[in-house]
């Protein structure tokens, strides 16, 4: 997908922050605020007519939260 240059007005504060961090991350200013427009644009779309493509597991039984619980911290440990 192609990029497109647009001109954004911003806080002069909001701007100094993005410059340090991409300073201090080794990282371009401008992923910074292309990360946030696109942050902005998957919030700003209506996710209600979207086809959603989630798959449903079923176990037979209600999982309960101390299984999911348990399950979550089991992934982490193992990562």
């Amino acid at each position: 997908m192609g990029l497109k240059r647009t001109t954004v007005m911003v806080e002069e504060s909001d701007l100094e922050t993005i410059k340090a961090a991409a300073k201090r991350e080794g990282r371009a200013e401008a992923e910074y605020i292309r990360e946030a427009i696109h942050l902005a644009a998957l919030n700003a779309q209506s996710w209600t007519e979207q086809e959603w493509d989630i798959p449903v597991f079923d176990f037979g039984r209600e999982v309960t939260q101390a299984e999911i619980d348990t399950s979550i911290r089991e992934s982490i440990s193992n990562s």
